[in-house]
């Protein structure tokens, strides 16, 4: 089942540049999708169009077959966006009022707003963090907590832009960590990295973007050696079958 659909999306900003450029891709249910690019290449505007946080110029971005632009709230509640700035989606000043915020906000009952956040916090390794503020964290802490203020709307589709930036190593594993085992419970993944050897013995597919367009689409193996052509590292030793690119050994 195909659940993302993207048909000849173009975006143009109000500057007259090109952010996407008559993309078309599909992405089915389950898949671990690796997306890579030089700046500029719209890695990041093609997955703010999965929720609707930009508007499409022209072309139709659907969301388990129906349009983002049709139901917005649905496509929202659907599609969990896991930005590079952790800090720019905590709210709380606990752990568990910040994983709440979410849930709390579609109106559900307090039964089920505390069941939703006990369940994302055991998800991603903080069930014993929900009295600790969230200022008191760490970097790798902070980016598991937004994914757990995600989980707890109940996405099936989770989208990572940059989910290592800046983190160091133990804080590296935690995140891959919680994206690897979110895949395996049936999650749709989307990775927006650079950083290829830490994520891409996990991926089915690695989608190349450059001039917002999509100019490779495949399996890892088969994409890997072009990927310098678009401005973006390769990794130096890997094994054919590219199970060796990953931090989680």
């Amino acid at each position: 089942m195909k659940i993302i659909e993207i048909e000849n999306l173009t975006h143009r900003f109000s500057n007259g540049t090109i952010g996407l450029d008559n993309m078309n891709l599909s992405i089915g249910e389950g898949e671990f999708v690796v997306a890579a690019g030089q700046n500029g290449s719209g890695k990041t505007v093609f997955a703010r169009h999965l929720n609707g946080l930009l508007k499409a110029t022209t072309g139709t971005v659907k969301i388990g077959g129906i349009p983002v632009k049709k139901d917005m709230l649905r496509a929202r509640q659907m599609v969990g966006l896991i930005f590079q700035d952790a800090d720019s989606q905590i709210f709380g000043e606990t752990v568990a009022e910040d994983t709440a915020f979410g849930p709390r906000n579609l109106s559900l009952d307090r039964f089920e707003v505390e069941r939703r956040v006990a369940g994302a916090l055991n998800a991603v390794g903080l069930a014993d963090f929900s009295h600790r503020t969230t200022q008191s964290l760490s970097g790798g802490e902070k980016r598991r907590l937004a994914i757990a203020g995600i989980l707890a709307m109940k996405p099936r589709i989770l989208v990572f832009d940059e989910p290592f930036s800046n983190l160091d190593y133990p804080g590296v594993r935690q995140v891959l960590e919680q994206i690897v085992a979110l895949n395996e419970l049936g999650h749709t993944i989307i990775v927006i990295t650079h950083d290829l050897e830490k994520v891409l013995g996990h991926a089915d597919r690695l989608i190349i973007m450059d001039g917002g367009r999509i100019v490779r689409d495949g399996p890892p193996k088969e994409v890997i050696d072009e990927v310098e052509s678009f401005g973006v590292k390769r990794p130096l030793n890997y094994d054919p079958e590219l199970k060796s690119l990953t931090w989680l050994r």
